[in-house]
Formats: structure tokens, sequence, C-alpha cells
């Protein structure tokens, strides 16, 4: 049996078991309730310009990583989902509903870029998460990514971190990089500072060196900043993604919540882009906010403000050949793309663009939710990507910075199962051997 074929044929009781249990009635309530009340003009007219034309085919990664398989270019995601649910007015089958689920959490990033190749700017992705909402409503959801959002609702964090859990990792790395910058601390419950910094739940859980690294560089750039001890640190959002809109608004609202009570100034985020997404577009949009209540800035940014104020000085340079990944959601969603290379050409002396970049970047294939699917979606994903792989090998470069952490995992997988001579780091990596520490033993 072919790659492909193992790809296609996948068991996840999140979709399976729970598609089995649904009615017709049920079905067609559903999509009709998310069709009719949910969704009105932005739907309509997106739905009602399309005439299929196929130019956004091109800007898909699965489309193009699957020899240009018509089933995989966005369009005909849309029409195999749906459009079906609409043209038959939610009178679509189990299978059916299984299927579009496949579709919609694992053959697609919503990564956007379809939308600067179509003629009439339609937003394919948003019409994904139409599909998503719908199947999130029915239960029809993959178990690993439901799981996830399971840990938002309970612990308003992505990895089921105990509150004591999270405070006491905190004070390990202050401890840990202490014997590098003896001064080191990491404010707890600050109120009035500067900066609220941010993270998402899998770096107290496995990343946690990013916290270090992070308080180091604030150590030395003489920031004032706080980190809460309370929930609301988190600022991940797999409910955004897996279409559970209640629960991505209450976490967008703690998170929010905690940074007023601490009367921050702006919040700086982690390197993740997923989770800027959530907080600056489309969680604070679900709760009725114009603009966001304190201003948000991605790590990408904070960097390049810390460079150009000359609080952060390069003491020395990466040599190796290095390359770049622009993520969905800080480039083509916020145009961070410059500020990004200004930091990386401040610190690598051998910088090489991979070929597209910038907004046309080819998507990771684990933003959107899709890499916590979980293992049973990974060949999927990976398969879908062929195009990463080739876009890597052709820069020859030796190490590749990816400033988000789906992209990091998802690049990981990639960079496994096609074999690439290359080493996968964070910005951040970079910036802390290379940057110059007046406080350093």
């Amino acid at each position: 049996m072919s790659e492909a074929a193992l790809a296609q044929k996948i068991d996840d009781p999140g979709l399976d078991e729970t598609a089995a249990k649904l009615t017709p009635e049920r079905i067609r309530t559903t999509i009709n309730r998310v069709l009719q009340q949910e969704n009105s003009a932005r739907l309509k007219a997106f739905v009602g310009t399309c005439v299929s034309c196929g130019l956004c085919s091109d800007a898909c990664h699965f489309f193009l990583s699957h020899d240009r398989d018509p089933k995989y270019s966005p369009a005909g995601k849309v029409k195999q989902t749906l459009w079906e649910m609409i043209r038959t007015k939610g009178n679509v089958s189990q299978e059916f509903i299984v299927r579009a689920a496949t579709i919609a959490y694992t053959e697609c990033n919503v990564c956007k870029r379809c939308v600067q190749y179509c003629p009439f700017g339609i937003d394919t992705a948003y019409l994904m998460t139409v599909v998503r909402r719908i199947c999130h409503l029915l239960g029809v959801t993959p178990l690993y990514l439901q799981d996830t959002s399971h840990s938002h609702a309970s612990t308003f964090n992505q990895m089921w971190v105990k509150d004591d859990e999270w405070i006491d990792t905190l004070q390990w790395q202050e401890d840990e990089y202490r014997d590098e910058i003896p001064n080191l601390r990491i404010p707890l419950e600050k109120e009035g500072a500067d900066f609220f910094y941010s993270v998402i739940g899998p770096e107290p859980k496995f990343r946690t060196q990013l916290i270090g690294q992070a308080a180091v560089l604030m150590n030395e750039c003489g920031v004032d900043w706080t980190m809460p001890a309370t929930p609301g640190w988190d600022n991940s959002d797999m409910s955004m993604y897996s279409g559970d809109l209640e629960i991505m608004g209450r976490i967008k609202r703690a998170h929010f919540e905690t940074a007023r009570r601490l009367r921050v100034k702006r919040v700086v985020m982690g390197e993740c882009g997923h989770a800027y997404r959530s907080v600056y577009d489309v969680g604070n949009r679900w709760l009725g906010w114009r603009e966001m209540p304190i201003p948000v800035i991605h790590a990408l940014q904070f960097y390049w403000e810390m460079l150009k104020e000359g609080r952060l000085k390069v003491a020395t340079q990466m040599e190796e050949p290095c390359t770049f990944h622009d993520p969905c959601n800080v480039v083509r969603g916020m145009g961070l793309h410059e500020m990004a290379r200004d930091v990386v050409r401040a610190f690598c002396s051998n910088f090489i663009e991979m070929e597209p970049n910038r907004e046309q970047n080819y998507c990771c294939s684990a933003g959107g939710g899709v890499i916590n699917c979980g293992p049973p979606h990974t060949k999927t994903r990976v398969l879908g990507n062929r195009v990463k792989a080739e876009q890597i090998t052709a820069t020859g470069a030796k190490v590749l910075i990816a400033p988000c952490h789906n992209c990091h995992g998802g690049l990981e997988d990639i960079i496994n199962h096609y074999k690439l001579d290359v080493k996968l780091v964070f910005l951040i990596d970079i910036i802390y051997a290379h940057m110059h520490k007046s406080n350093a033993i």
C-alpha cells in the first residue's frame, strides 16, 4: 500500500465513534443553525462569489504536494464540504460529516495563503472554520484536538499544567539561569509593569529553556516586566481551531483580564503564531471588543524594538548558513516579516532566503490546529507538505529558524521524515547564544 493510501486509512474515535451516534435530524438542525444564525452576509458573499476558476489551487501546499490533485485545492475542499451542506440544506449522512471533518481539520491549515491567489479575495480559511464549527457542535472532532480543548476549559492552559506547577517552573528557570546571570529574576505579580510576558502551555511543559532565555533577554535589556502567578498566563488557543468558540472566548477573556488586573502597559507574547492570531484578531472580536483592551505585540516585534533602541546588543554572529520560516499568523496575518529579518541579519552573518518568502511562504503544515489532531494524522500533514521540504533543501542552509511553536513542531516532523540535513531552532535560541550579557559571570 502506498504512503498516500496509508495516510487516508485513519482511525480516530473522535470522528468515527461520535459520528455513528448522530441522527439525520441533529445533523440537519446543527448545519442550518450555523449557516443561518451564526453566519450571514460574509458567508453568502464568499459562497456566491466563487466562480470555480481554480486560481487558488497553486497556493495550497496539500495540492502541490499531492501532484496537483484537485480534491486538495482550496475550492475543492469547500465543494466537498460546505457547498454540499448548503446545496442539500443540511441533509447529509454520518459518513459525509466524518469526511468533512477530516478535510477541515487535517487537510487544511487555514493558513490563508489561498486568499492572496483568489481574484475576489474569498477567504477559504474562514469557510473551512465554518465547517469546523459545525463538526464541533456535532461532536465530531479529532480526539487529540478535543482533548486539548478540554484542557483549556478545565485549566485555562493547553497542557493541563496545575497552578503550583506553573509557579514552580518559573522559580526553577530563575534558579537555573542564575548560574550565568546571578541577579536574574522572573518577577511574579508585579503591578504596573511595562510588559506582561505571556507564553503557551508547551513552554512550561516541554520547552522551559525558552522562558529562561526570555528572562535573560529581559534582564539584559533592563525591561520592567512581569509574569502572572494565576491562570491567564497561557495565550494558546486550540479551541479557536476546534470550533469551540465559547471556550475560546473564556480563555481570551482570562488572558486580557489577567493583564488588566496587573495594570501592565503591553502584553508581549512569546514565539507562537496561532496564539497571536487568537489574541489580536479572533478572540477579542468574539468577545465584542472592537480593539484589544491592552496592546499586544509578538516576540518578533519586541526583539526588533529592543534592537532598535540599543537595549539588545549583538556580541557575536552565527556564521552557519541559515534560513527563516515565515509563520502564517505573524507574517501573512500581521506583517512582521521585515522586523524579523532585521533581527535575523543582526545575529546571523550568512542569511539565505527561502523561495517563495514573506507573505508568500509555504505553511509549515502544522498550524491551524492540525498538529494538535495528534499522531493518527501526522502522516497526512507530512505527506501534504513535500513542497516545504523541497523549499528548505533548496536554500542549502544548515540552520532553520522557526519563531513559532506549531511551526517548530511541524517542521521537525518534515525534517525527520524527509531526512533533511538542517538544525531547527527558535529565534530566541540564536539571540540568547549571541547577545551581549553584561551581567554574566
